[in-house]
């Protein structure tokens, strides 16, 4: 990147002016562990220094404020904290939209959250449970914005009406390419939110610049917005492996490289690539398949040898970022297990984000439009284009309004 990025924390607190309108007013902050200035001080300390800010109350999203829970759908409890002696209310506890009483502890909210650019991360879930509730409270909220790594392209199918859920904020596709406050634009307007919501932009953003397109890399630290999220290459590949989170499939969780393998005992990972590139060899551009071994420490199939593939999309010889599509290299590997295996259980049957009724594999695409190709033995990759290509074509087509980069 030729220009120096300034998130959007980083011009709040350099930014006199920017702050004004918090004179006089109780703020709160909602962040995570990679809520951090350019000197990684977190947010809430480095707030909490400004002698022209009140903090009053702190906000946790999924796996905490200061990022205390390791695994998904563990929660977390309110507390106290110790430095600043402000409560910090969990909305990933008792509770996932924030109650009366949390809303009456500010005035402003600044939402400060790393995004990873899929409509599955639930910190995107929280931001529209906030907005929400403070057009039904009359509170305002700031969005200090932060770069989508995983850029601008667009990937997957839209989430059908009724399918909304705590992985499923709104009719958008996997990989939305807009940042969190550009997603808060959109959800003031389809929504139709009266709030008061403002977004501090970033200055410098070039989400199309090499080599990070959307981070910028090697002038900005990695730092886990979740647990499992540990550097931009799994970021790249996400809008595809998490959805291995609603399969017997480890998706790589218990080892080094969360959510860029994937794999299981009693697969055969290179007859799996061999399939996918016989059946749709265009959907595997932009990116390096390697087959590859693993053993889970913990979650799927610890302790078990696995067969599996890794993604690679870290080598800029070999990584195109505009033909890279995460989503459709991971349902083809569906499709190819499939075809290979018709009897394999592959859908994992369990209690998803407090969903007990349909499946975690329909929550996390947001219909069951996916699985239902993947199990239909005559449905082709160009079954699946059909219905996919028009989603994304719409949903780049009507996000023009919302960009502001």
């Amino acid at each position: 990147m030729t220009a120096t990025i300034r998130f959007g924390l980083d011009r709040l607190l350099e930014d006199p002016a920017l702050r004004r309108p918090l004179a006089g007013k109780r703020v709160a902050l909602l962040a995570h562990p990679a809520s951090l200035t350019r000197d990684l001080t977190h947010s809430l300390d480095a707030l909490a220094a400004l002698p022209d800010i009140r903090l009053s109350a702190a906000f946790g999203p999924q796996h905490g404020l200061r990022g205390d829970k390791q695994d998904n759908m563990v929660e977390s409890p309110d507390y106290v904290d110790p430095q600043h002696g402000i409560p910090v209310f969990s909305l990933y506890g008792e509770v996932r939209r924030p109650t009366a009483a949390m809303m009456a502890s500010f005035d402003v909210l600044l939402v400060d959250l790393q995004d990873l650019g899929c409509r599955i991360y639930t910190f995107i879930t929280t931001l529209r449970y906030v907005l929400e509730a403070a057009a039904q409270h009359g509170k305002a909220v700031w969005v200090l914005d932060r770069p989508n790594p995983a850029g601008r392209p667009v990937e997957g199918l839209t989430l059908r009406d009724g399918w909304e859920s705590f992985v499923g904020a709104g009719a958008m596709p996997m990989r939305h390419g807009l940042t969190m406050g550009e997603l808060a634009r959109w959800f003031v307007a389809t929504l139709k939110l009266d709030v008061d919501c403002r977004v501090i932009e970033m200055a410098g953003w070039q989400p199309d610049a090499a080599p990070g397109y959307g981070w910028p890399l090697g002038e900005r630290s990695w730092v886990n917005p979740s647990p499992n999220a540990p550097n931009l290459w799994m970021a790249r590949a996400y809008a595809g492996t998490v959805m291995l989170e609603g399969t017997t499939l480890s998706e790589g969780r218990g080892t080094t490289r969360p959510l860029e393998l994937f794999g299981a005992p009693d697969i055969d990972a290179g007859a799996v690539l061999r399939e996918m590139r016989a059946l749709a060899p265009e959907w595997l551009k932009g990116c390096v398949l390697r087959e590859c071994w693993f053993e889970p420490t913990f979650h799927k199939h610890a302790g078990k040898l696995c067969s599996g593939v890794q993604i690679h999309v870290e080598d800029p010889a070999h990584y195109d970022h505009a033909a890279f599509k995460p989503w459709r290299v991971q349902a083809l590997a569906f499709k190819a297990i499939r075809r290979l295996q018709p009897d394999y259980p592959l859908w994992r049957d369990f209690g998803y984000e407090y969903e007990f009724e349909r499946r975690a594999i329909d929550l996390i695409n947001g219909s069951p439009l996916l699985r239902e190709w993947v199990d239909d033995a005559a449905a082709t990759p160009g079954d699946l284009d059909a219905l996919t290509l028009p989603d994304e074509a719409a949903w780049t087509r009507m996000r023009e309004d919302f960009l502001l980069y």
